[in-house]
């Protein structure tokens, strides 16, 4: 036992050292000494990371993190970048790569599970192994992705604040938040119900393809999507009727579109509210952020809720008909008066 202990070790230790371009070699002070900072700063770094600390006689680290580290470094100079600016970036990669390379590993051992018929700590050990055979096309995805996701985002900025003649006024007072935004849910109807007695295999797939669908139809529509939380999906954009066509389609998706079986009819409920919003960390927010949470738990399946400011906005357009609810009592919210949103009939 002891052996096959020892020949496990050694294969993970080189399966590793592929993912990480070299052998661990050095210290937490040979890495700093080698990136040319502080230890300080480079705990500080780890610990932003989400990675865990070493002991200091461990030999952990390559030549390639005192690279990384020295060049963040570098760039934290050039920019005169703040430690709260540093520290956000860090931050961010640190958070996105953990659940990307957790999101991954997963993918794989559901695969090597269904491919192979392995048990599942069988098909995890088989990932391990093929890890950094991997590891070099995903990375080159992951870079590819990042380019292209920011290059996206850049032109939509530039389109919308290309225009040096905005009125800026009230956020120069400090009375607005930043960016005007359609905001919107999208949550599973009776999803605790379905999910109670599902075999794992089972709630994996319903998930999975749920998100899937749903981000689907969000992207196809001109939204995005923000997160997910649990049976619920975020999504925004950049106009109110864009977001209007976004939450329609989402709640007149069918079982089959969705990926979500067993209730009769469509199985979301949907809310939209248009208002200004913060984004930090990947995600928005703002007081019609919470809105539209409160709004989606007083929709019924397959409907559409928006806020009276919101349906204000949305009055002229032909392609939509606006039904005014009975006004209500929200939690937290006090008095609202919900209006339903549909497409216009031909």
């Amino acid at each position: 036992m002891a052996d096959v202990s020892h020949e496990w070790s050694e294969e993970v230790e080189r399966v590793v050292a592929g993912l990480l371009g070299g052998e661990r070699s050095s210290t937490l002070h040979d890495l700093a000494d080698e990136a040319g900072l502080d230890e300080s700063w480079v705990e500080r770094y780890w610990q932003l990371m989400g990675l865990p600390p070493s002991s200091p006689d461990a030999t952990e680290y390559t030549r390639e993190d005192a690279q990384a580290l020295a060049d963040l470094h570098e760039l934290e100079v050039r920019e005169n970048l703040d430690a709260r600016t540093i520290a956000s970036l860090v931050r961010s990669v640190g958070h996105s790569t953990e659940r990307l390379s957790w999101w991954h590993f997963e993918a794989l051992v559901d695969h090597v599970v269904r491919q192979q018929g392995l048990l599942d700590p069988d098909a995890r050990r088989a990932v391990i192994r093929a890890m950094d055979r991997l590891a070099p096309v995903l990375e080159r995805q992951l870079v590819h992705a990042w380019r292209r996701q920011t290059t996206a985002l850049v032109t939509r900025m530039a389109e919308e604040f290309g225009d040096a003649a905005q009125d800026t006024a009230s956020l120069r007072s400090g009375r607005d938040l930043p960016l005007p935004r359609a905001v919107g849910f999208a949550d599973i109807v009776a999803f605790t119900r379905m999910t109670a007695t599902m075999a794992p295999d089972d709630l994996a797939n319903f998930i999975q393809a749920f998100e899937t669908r749903a981000r689907d139809i969000v992207t196809a529509n001109g939204g995005r999507v923000v997160k997910t939380i649990g049976d619920a999906l975020l999504f925004i954009a950049d106009d109110v009727v864009t977001g209007a066509r976004v939450a329609l389609g989402l709640a007149k998706a069918t079982e089959d579109e969705l990926g979500v079986p067993g209730i009769a009819g469509r199985p979301v409920r949907v809310s939209l509210v248009w208002g200004r919003v913060l984004a930090r960390f990947g995600d928005v927010f703002g007081p019609s952020v919470n809105l539209a949470s409160r709004l989606t738990d007083q929709a019924e399946p397959s409907t559409v809720l928006l806020d009276e400011v919101t349906a204000h906005r949305l009055a002229s357009n032909p392609h939509f008909a606006l039904t005014t609810l009975e006004p209500r009592e929200v939690p937290g919210l006090g008095t609202l008066t919900p209006v339903r949103l549909d497409f216009a009939r031909d």
